[in-house]
């Protein structure tokens, strides 16, 4: 089965789904396929910006602007920590391990004068998974402390040379991006982040960022719940379905990996997500044992 056959059998079940989707994209080796439900514009991709994040991240370090592993109290001195965060690093804040508890809302952004400040003066519980928004958004402050706006570090080093232009990046009331949501792209733009992702870091021929920084994305897991699908997490990545891994964003926003093959989907339906999620994974092992 090629990419066209991956694709057909995709916008198949969609349609006899009813799952609100976008568009899809397939990429197997070098073959590659896509198809389109409504018009490519810019969406947000929700979560799956906390992948650009990491990635960010990861281009600082190759760089030696910033340690994965260095206490985030080193970046953002001045700021009061509550208790057990003075060992909290930026690896612990992008895998979700830092302990601090913070819960979602639509008002995050809004809620304290300062998000970041607020999440670093919680307690933390330990080394526990504790997934949250704020986390994502108080480590690219600290990567802001030491490289400037985030989208400005990322134009020249990642956005145009996969060829992303004007990026659209949700921003917070200081004027930070809000990093772990709020980045608009097309299927097709995310189609590349997928395919960079899956090259190690690489693309076309030119190393971007590290491929270990790619590869903690989807190693070292951590537990995260009993939930299927949302059992493990790494560096902004969720294990599963079966064999493969995926960056998920909320309403249907999904990188797949599995092998040399990715599949982008851009929708608007939360609840049908993990079910078009396992039959994508499916359809790609079907392809893999033909």
């Amino acid at each position: 089965m090629d990419a066209a056959g991956v694709r057909d059998r995709i916008v198949g079940e969609v349609d006899a789904s009813d799952f609100t989707a976008h568009g899809v994209h397939v990429l197997l080796g070098e073959d590659s396929a896509g198809f389109l439900w409504s018009a490519d514009r810019r969406r947000d991709v929700h979560s799956v910006a906390k992948g650009v994040c990491v990635m960010a991240a990861g281009i600082a370090a190759d760089e030696g602007l910033v340690s994965w592993d260095e206490p985030v109290r080193t970046y953002v001195p001045g700021v009061l920590l509550g208790r057990g965060v003075e060992e909290v690093t930026l690896r612990h804040l992008l895998s979700m391990t830092s302990g601090i508890g913070l819960a979602w809302s639509e008002t995050m952004m809004t809620d304290w004068p300062d998000l970041a400040v607020e999440f670093l003066s919680r307690p933390s519980s330990g080394r526990v998974f504790q997934y949250s928004n704020a986390s994502t958004y108080t480590a690219m402050r600290v990567l802001a402390s030491v490289a400037g706006d985030v989208v400005q570090y990322l134009v020249p080093r990642l956005f145009e040379p996969l060829g992303i232009a004007g990026v659209e990046w949700e921003r917070c009331p200081r004027g930070y991006v809000v990093a772990g949501g709020g980045l608009s792209l097309r299927i097709e733009e995310l189609a590349r982040i997928g395919r960079l992702i899956r090259d190690g870091g690489r693309w076309q021929g030119r190393e971007l960022v590290s491929g270990e920084h790619i590869e903690a994305m989807h190693s070292a897991w951590v537990a995260a719940g009993v939930n299927p699908g949302y059992e493990r997490y790494a560096l902004a990545g969720w294990g599963g379905p079966g064999k493969a891994w995926r960056l998920h964003g909320a309403y249907g926003q999904l990188l797949i990996f599995r092998g040399d093959a990715v599949v982008t989907m851009s929708a608007d339906d939360h609840f049908g997500a993990d079910a078009m999620a396992s039959f994508v994974v499916k359809t790609l092992e079907d392809h893999l044992s033909a």
